[in-house]
């Protein structure tokens, strides 16, 4: 039996204990001294000890707390032995039984002090069933945290890469961008070209204008002479005369027909003056669209960067508008410069058919 109750006392750093004995006894004293020791758990916890050190520092502790037996010394005293025989067989029988007194709460104590001992070990072995369960739930909330962190790597990875592409997908869009602008540079120039070869043709109307009416003072004058030269000839010759009233019919008719040819032709410059106007405000408004077009496809494309496939696929689509603005731009200032080759002509057709006639130098 005094083997069953040897215990082995490891021994533990004096800061260590104290702090065990601490806590332990605000426990107790938190109970109220109710008889119910606090547990190994709880007073590691609140020590901030490890498991062996609060499951021996609790021991010791429990041991303080335990009203130690102490063994009765059996000795017949000899005073007894020579006063009486039949004394000192009851003293003996009384002596007895206060051992037998004593070791009953002796073994009451060590009994008492086992039962502590398994509930000590129960507590110590459902703390470490605790303490297991929460290592593995950390563990897990590791594995978790390290997948996460992982899958958030790849998404990293996978941003990085979107916005490399974007990144090259805005650069030609912006290049596509600077080559419609000098399109439409070029557009304005070639307009302003057309401009001037209209101001030219302008200047070349008026310029016509104006011979016309010299060329029709030249003939009013030669008419007046020729009427004067009749009426001195009149008398001299009848004949003369007619000839020269026939020669003034035809050069009259002669300048009839050169007047509604030059009106006929001052009209039909001037018609083509107006469509040259209507087609230059044309080529304008259309270039001007072409440029607040491609300002407003930078705009959404430095805006909108995130919805990067539909702009760029919006601005592909504007580009080629673009494109084909300026296509159609060509097109229609070829076909001005045509009207304009055409207004020459008709110029050099008309100056041809304005030139004096052989009748006219005749009747000079």
């Amino acid at each position: 039996m005094d083997y069953y109750f040897e215990e082995v006392i490891m021994e533990i750093a004096q800061e260590a204990r104290d702090r065990i004995f601490a806590a332990a006894n605000s426990l107790y004293e938190q109970a109220g001294r109710a008889g119910n020791f606090p547990t190994v758990d709880a007073v590691r916890k609140l020590a901030k000890v490890n498991m062996n050190d609060a499951s021996v520092g609790m021991k010791e502790w429990r041991r303080t707390q335990t009203t130690q037996a102490a063994p009765v010394v059996v000795q017949v005293p000899e005073a007894v032995q020579q006063a009486s025989a039949v004394a000192v067989a009851t003293l003996w029988h009384e002596a007895q039984e206060l051992a037998n007194e004593s070791l009953r709460a002796a073994q009451a104590g060590w009994d008492a002090e086992r039962i502590e001992a398994e509930t000590l070990t129960k507590q110590i072995g459902d703390a470490y069933e605790a303490l297991v369960v929460s290592f593995d739930a950390a563990q897990l909330d590791a594995a978790n945290a390290r997948s996460s962190l992982e899958q958030s790597e790849a998404d990293a990875h996978d941003l990085q890469a979107s916005l490399e592409t974007a990144t090259v997908a805005l650069t030609a869009a912006e290049a596509a961008t600077v080559t419609a602008e000098a399109r439409t540079v070029e557009i304005k120039f070639r307009a302003d070209e057309l401009r001037a070869e209209l101001d030219h043709a302008h200047q070349e109307a008026s310029q016509v204008r104006d011979e016309l009416a010299a060329l029709r003072q030249a003939h009013q004058d030669e008419i007046e002479a020729l009427k004067a030269a009749t009426a001195a000839q009149q008398a001299r010759a009848d004949e003369a005369t007619a000839k020269a009233e026939a020669a003034t019919a035809a050069i009259r008719a002669e300048l009839t027909a050169a007047t509604a040819k030059a009106e006929d032709a001052a009209r039909t410059a001037a018609g083509a003056m107006d469509a040259l106007r209507t087609d230059l405000a044309t080529v304008r408004a259309k270039a001007e669209a072409a440029q607040e077009a491609l300002q407003q496809e930078r705009s959404q494309a430095a805006a909108e960067l995130q919805r990067l496939v539909q702009q760029l696929d919006q601005s592909k689509a504007e580009r080629d508008q673009a494109n084909q603005a300026a296509n159609q731009a060509r097109e229609e200032a070829a076909t001005l410069r045509g009207r304009m080759d055409a207004i020459t002509d008709q110029n050099s057709q008309l100056m041809q058919t304005l030139k004096p006639s052989p009748v006219t130098d005749a009747s000079k």
